[in-house]
């Protein structure tokens, strides 16, 4: 007991530096220069206030002491639109994930949606865009009498725009998709060949199941627009060409779009075809989603012990809470247009996930990327999504289904299928309040605010390593971080412990073991997972390959790489 209250009471005293400068920069509530958030214990209140604001009065006292008890040691972490957010008078979304609406094929129609997409950046939200839509370059525009710029030259707009309304956010604010099939996919592919363009996009590839199966068979691959084929290529030549761009600078990303789609809980009303900035959430047109994640390094009992055990009942306990707290957050978000606040309101979307797994599996003994921890990590994620499904059909009966359910079509799909019977059957009994529920974000900063734990479900990049912050007066600072596990270890077994074989970091995983990681926890997620698969150097680009193919084979929705190479940098640095 004694060692949990230590653990307790650092965590929440900023032990690292880099955990109050992100708190100070990103979610400290201040007004003219004025702080009013003085703590973080004030930022966890302000943020419980705030979201139990949308409960019956005489349960808002209750909910609010549930919301803080779970942000307040750091276990139930709400993303940071949320926490920057809520409980100001700041005109801010509460949803960190966006696709924008289907791009219209006209110079009105593209200018609208990039105004459109400048308002949602300014509230906050990371957004998304099916660049598919627009016609190819050179394709005659009828009553102008000349060709069209294309979606290479489209993409410069939004990237401009980007770069206009969220000066510092730097690459990786938005996210671009097109299909396989699109004429001016090469075009695409090698969009960013140029370092200094699209530096605000992130780039991936629709990829369908029919593409993958043409790619196997060296069959013909057809690129279509408008019904009609514009030319026929080699699925492997244009499969070829995708994977020597990423493999050479780390882009574009591959979404498996046909098992995005399929495994969407949803599928009967919409169709995906791009996810936001960061590929957590595949979502539709106008589509958003408030997400939070639980800190599964919190959740560890008598780490580093022969009895270390993940605390099952606290993560089923905190899903439940997240399930309340993020409905609630649709309720009070702002929104940049009608559209997007009423898919939120008919669907209510939201993203529960996790954080820490490296950290915690390091805390149970259990080297990150075995087939032990990759059975953990499902153990882990299969407990979330029965408990979110069960939170949601409770919640379900108490306000009511998300207006878009329809019982026979949604309960009736594979994900719901997978669950455990007490939770189908309270869903069949009560119906959903949350169309669909989980998904695994990067959570970058909301992770180095908990004291540097590690990002989502990726592996500890490094035991100590040097990142470099943009500040808001636009200057740079480098902290040394230090990864929770380690700093925990030394501080239960000494400054000069030795730290055991269990401390794994990525420089030292073969790109397989972040595949089985990935395709452990997509089983149990109805989303989307942002998940970076780091490859050596020395990698062959056979191997390089494969590692697709593996993503493919083994249930991903979607497969990122990184490389290192000369055109991208990294702002992680190890520490000598």
């Amino acid at each position: 007991m004694h060692q949990e209250r230590e653990v307790v009471k650092v965590a929440n005293s900023f032990d690292q530096a880099i955990s109050e400068f992100i708190w100070q920069e990103k979610y400290q509530y201040r007004v003219n220069g004025k702080a009013i958030d003085n703590t973080i214990e004030d930022t966890w209140r302000r943020v419980a206030e705030g979201l139990a604001s949308t409960e019956q009065p005489t349960a808002q006292g209750r909910v609010t002491g549930q919301f803080l008890a779970a942000m307040s040691d750091h276990k139930l972490l709400p993303a940071g639109r949320i926490l920057a957010g809520c409980g100001t008078a700041r005109n801010i979304t509460l949803s960190n994930t966006f696709v924008m609406q289907t791009i219209p094929d006209s110079v009105g129609g593209i200018m609208d949606t990039a105004k459109q997409a400048a308002l949602t950046m300014q509230m906050g939200g990371g957004l998304g865009f099916d660049f598919s839509t627009l016609r190819p370059a050179g394709t005659y525009v009828k009553g102008l009498d000349c060709g069209a710029a294309g979606p290479i030259a489209a993409m410069d707009i939004f990237d401009a725009v980007c770069a206009m309304v969220v000066k510092g956010m730097g690459r990786g604010a938005m996210m671009a998709t097109m299909r396989c099939d699109h004429p001016d996919i090469a075009a695409f592919v090698a969009a960013k060949t140029d370092r200094q363009k699209l530096r605000n996009f992130n780039l991936s590839v629709m990829v369908s199941d029919a593409f993958m199966d043409a790619v196997k068979l060296d069959d013909d691959w057809d690129l279509v627009w408008d019904g009609r084929i514009m030319e026929t290529i080699k699925a492997r030549s244009l499969w070829q060409t995708i994977m020597e761009r990423t493999y050479a600078a780390a882009e574009p990303g591959v979404l498996f779009i046909d098992r995005i789609n399929a495994m969407n809980p949803l599928n009967y009303l919409e169709k995906i075809c791009a996810t936001n900035s960061c590929a957590e959430q595949p979502l539709p047109p106008n589509g958003t989603s408030p997400l939070a994640s639980i800190n599964l390094a919190r959740l560890v009992r008598a780490p580093f012990e022969k009895t270390a055990a993940l605390d099952l009942d606290e993560l089923t306990r905190l899903t439940g809470i997240a399930v309340r707290m993020l409905d609630n957050a649709i309720d009070i978000s702002q929104f940049a247009n009608e559209a997007q606040r009423q898919e939120a309101l008919t669907k209510r979307r939201i993203g529960i996930g996790v954080t820490a797994v490296a950290d915690a599996l390091i805390m149970l003994g259990i080297p990150y990327g075995t087939t032990e921890a990759a059975r953990v990590l499902g153990q882990w994620m299969q407990v979330l999504q029965n408990a979110a499904y069960a939170a949601s059909a409770e919640l379900a009966r108490e306000r009511g289904a998300f207006p878009a359910y329809v019982p026979e079509r949604h309960q009736g799909h594979p994900m719901i299928a997978r669950l455990d019977p007490d939770v189908r059957r309270l869903i069949l009994r009560h119906g959903l309040r949350n169309a669909a529920l989980t998904s695994i974000a990067p959570t970058g900063t909301i992770s180095m605010l908990a004291g540097n734990v590690s990002s989502g479900i990726e592996p500890v990049f490094s035991l100590a390593y040097h990142r470099t912050m943009n500040t808001s007066d636009g200057k740079q600072r480098q902290d040394k971080v230090e990864d929770y596990a380690v700093w925990l270890y030394r501080n239960i077994f000494g400054a000069n412990a030795a730290l055991p074989d269990t401390f794994v970091t990525s420089a030292g995983l073969e790109p397989t073991a972040h595949i089985a990681m990935q395709a452990a926890a997509q089983h149990w997620v109805d989303g989307g997972i942002s998940k970076t698969v780091n490859c050596p150097d020395t990698i062959s680009f056979a191997d390089f390959k494969d590692i697709y193919q593996q993503a493919y084979d083994t249930g991903c929705k979607g497969c990122t790489t990184f490389r290192p190479n000369d055109i991208t940098g990294s702002i992680l640095q190890e520490a000598d």
